[in-house]
């Protein structure tokens, strides 16, 4: 596995970007995962966490109302910056694996109706990783990974409540979106594996030089 720059590992909601990441870490503690996840973020850096907790809590159910998209984009350009300065941090050892990186933040944020912003050409301004590792999983999969729905937040379907169709759409848009972001980048794509062992193992090879 290499031991300069960072790789970034990408998919849609559900499909098991978080899970795979725990199951590395437990395997190879030398892999410095990077993440605004609760579950990765380094305790140091609680205060990510808490911020993104309060998004989908308190901004995303007042989006449009409360809250306009621009506000939404400007909190969540903290995660993008974030993700970035632990990513290119110097003095590291060991490869580093960033979830999602700005790509699929930027992608949310135009599904949100934000199409053009100039915080996006300061993202895309950012280094880009050796390799972009895409966990691919079938809509019926994710959905059933979301509970029909009820662990769903209001930024991973369509429509007023979460049903199955508006979230395939979503699901499908998010990944195209994502992809454009990414095509001129070297991309491994995993598909979809029974289960968390295996899916990790498919990272793991898609890192190895």
């Amino acid at each position: 596995m290499a031991d300069a720059g960072f790789f970034v590992l990408l998919g849609p909601d559900g499909a098991g970007k978080t899970t795979a990441m725990k199951e590395i870490a437990r395997r190879l503690p030398s892999v410095r995962l990077v993440s605004t996840d609760a579950g990765l973020v380094r305790s140091e850096h609680a205060l990510i966490a808490r911020l993104r907790r309060s998004v989908v809590e308190e901004v995303l159910p007042g989006l449009g109302r409360t809250y306009s998209p621009e506000f939404l984009a400007s909190l969540l350009q903290t995660a993008v910056v974030h993700l970035r300065d632990q990513a290119t941090a110097t003095g590291q050892a060991g490869p580093v694996l960033v979830d999602s990186y700005y790509y699929k933040i930027l992608a949310k944020c135009r599904l949100a109706g934000i199409d053009h912003n100039p915080m996006y050409d300061w993202w895309r301004s950012f280094p880009q990783p050796e390799r972009v590792v895409y966990l691919d999983v079938t809509p019926e999969s994710a959905w059933c990974r979301s509970r029909s729905g009820m662990s769903l937040n209001p930024m991973e379907y369509y429509g007023t409540e979460p049903e199955r169709a508006g979230f395939e759409q979503y699901q499908r848009n998010l990944r195209k979106l994502m992809l454009e972001e990414v095509d001129r980048l070297p991309v491994t794509f995993v598909e979809e594996q029974a289960g968390t062992a295996r899916t990790a193992d498919a990272v793991l090879r898609a890192l190895a030089p």
